[in-house]
């Protein structure tokens, strides 16, 4: 099996497995207590909770605090439903339905623009009642890197706040300027069902889950072998961060030139380089990907799979109803070697060339 759908999800780093065993196990079996208790071991687990919390603010700007969720779908509800109510919230006509359809559940929802690179540029207006625009880091279909510094100068010069979706660009590329940031443990090693909200000081949310409030706007009591695993895998993270850029970008090199006869959708330049969006018109994408069962990669987001629905973040950079059903999307990351890439190339070349492609 090659696998070749990082976007989706990437594989638990060791370290962040045995991170979280200390807190399902532990020593003599007491690894379960709860971090909010008093008691001596529910201090013990709260501190591994606060140590994840440093390692994880460690990859977002200073002058914030991080809170723990259940995953970047609710903590991108929180910034956005939590942060006010009225005007409008502007939002890039490519975002992950979290950000999208939310916007759209508000009411009032201004969609931005992309280019058929699929980048969100400026030069659009915002409604003047905006008070909040969302623009994500890297886009997960496509890979495409947005200028986030620039949308966060025009959010501000507006007197929005600012929220970044980087649930793809977490420990990947840096992220400096935002008023809150989600991300999400699984897509950098860690595991699922943990995720977190930055958010800036000075800026309050209304909670949007009612009770105890452990997390201050969030209630739920935390799993610190979850938060310990994320910890974890945000301190790899962060000390592999070049080293992983360097072998992602070799990983970019070998395929660009296997899949040559692909045409590229989205910027060659501006993006993340462990994301590959192809297409070749006239493919057929299901069974192409039947006749590759060994190598698991995606014909879009994994949160659109069997919804039968053209990619509208394909549909906003240009692409025809066929263009778009006739792309795949190969993602790749940290355990990728060169070889699985040749491999998965061989498989998924051949079974286009049985296509007549």
């Amino acid at each position: 099996m090659i696998y070749c759908d990082y976007q989706a999800t990437t594989p638990l780093a060791p370290e962040a497995r045995d991170a979280m065993l200390r807190w399902l196990d532990g020593p003599e079996g007491t690894g379960f207590a709860n971090p909010h208790s008093p008691h001596k071991l529910g201090r013990q687990a709260n501190a591994a909770i606060e140590v994840a919390r440093e390692r994880v603010a460690a990859l977002l700007p200073p002058g914030g605090r991080v809170i723990f969720t259940g995953n970047a779908c609710e903590a991108i509800n929180l910034a956005m439903r939590g942060s006010g109510t009225g005007g409008r919230v502007s939002v890039s006509a490519i975002e992950h339905p979290a950000v999208f359809d939310t916007a759209r559940a508000l009411g009032g929802e201004h969609v931005l623009n992309v280019s058929k690179e699929g980048q969100c540029n400026t030069a659009q207006d915002l409604p003047a009642d905006t008070r909040l625009v969302a623009v994500m880091a890297v886009n997960n279909e496509i890979g495409t890197i947005q200028p986030t510094i620039d949308w966060h100068r025009k959010a501000k010069e507006n007197n929005a706040l600012f929220l970044i979706d980087a649930v793809q660009a977490y420990g990947k590329v840096e992220i400096t300027q935002a008023d809150m940031i989600a991300i999400s443990a699984h897509k950098f090693h860690g595991p699922k069902g943990v995720g977190a909200l930055w958010v800036r000081d000075g800026i309050e949310l209304d909670p949007q889950i009612t009770g105890g409030l452990q997390e201050g706007e969030r209630s739920g009591t935390l799993s610190p072998a979850l938060v310990a695993g994320m910890g974890a895998a945000a301190k790899l993270a962060h000390e592999r961060m070049a080293e992983d850029r360097e072998h992602v970008g070799q990983l970019w090199d070998c395929a660009r030139e296997l899949f040559a006869d692909w045409t590229l959708n989205g910027s060659e330049t501006a993006r993340y380089k462990g994301n590959m969006n192809i297409r070749r018109d006239g493919l057929d994408v299901a069974r192409l990907m039947s006749e590759c069962r060994g190598v698991m990669f995606s014909a879009g987001s994994a949160c659109a799979s069997g919804s039968g629905k053209t990619s509208r973040v394909l549909k906003a950079i240009g692409l025809s109803d066929k263009q778009a059903k006739s792309s795949i999307r190969l993602g790749w990351g940290r355990y990728t070697s060169i070889e699985d890439i040749e491999k998965a190339a061989k498989a998924i070349n051949a079974a286009a060339r049985a296509q007549g492609l």
